[in-house]
């Protein structure tokens, strides 16, 4: 006979990662305040390997508007400048030979609707990946009834599924909700 945790642990799991992956999306959605982590997705050439900013450079936000980056080497000023106008960030470094200042511009109303669409979509994203476990993990509990798993302890594993899917839900929209007061948030 087959356990129901066989089926429901893996299950948690995945949307324990789903509700993690959107936390981490979202925290590189720029609203309007400086945050560090908008930077992680550039990379810059370091003796021949791309690395993240953070890695040849400390990155510190000294107000809500500002983010410094304190390159390690001299010779690394030009390259995080090039990635960071390369990038898809629309924020142009300003250089001053010691550090180099990021102004994090205010959102335009336009682009907080952008942000607050791309912000939702991230969540929809989430919530698919949330309810492929739970049919995933119903669709285990249907074939361990042929395996010999009674039906009582298959319906009341569906239902413990249910729950786990309920909360997860409940997590991604908590977690949207927070990002969108956060864009809209003048």
């Amino acid at each position: 006979m087959t356990n129901p945790s066989t089926y429901l642990d893996p299950a948690e799991e995945k949307m324990e990662l789903a509700v993690a992956y959107l936390d981490e999306s979202l925290a590189h959605i720029r609203a309007g305040k400086a945050n560090p982590k908008i930077l992680d997705a550039i990379r810059v050439d370091y003796y021949g390997s791309q690395s993240p900013i953070s890695n040849v450079a400390n990155i510190s936000v000294p107000d809500a508007r500002t983010i410094v980056i304190t390159p390690w080497e001299k010779s690394m000023f030009r390259e995080i400048e090039k990635a960071i106008i390369n990038s898809e960030l629309g924020i142009t470094p300003e250089n001053n030979g010691e550090v180099i200042r990021l102004s994090i511009p205010p959102l335009t109303e336009e682009r907080r609707k952008t942000l607050v669409k791309q912000s939702k979509a991230e969540a929809e994203q989430a919530k698919v990946s949330v309810r492929n476990a739970r049919r995933d993990a119903i669709e285990g509990l249907k074939k361990a009834i042929k395996q010999g798993m009674s039906e009582d302890i298959e319906k009341d594993a569906e239902a413990s599924v249910q729950k786990l899917h309920d909360k997860y839900l409940k997590k991604i929209d908590e977690l949207f909700a927070a990002k969108e007061k956060e864009i809209l948030t003048v």
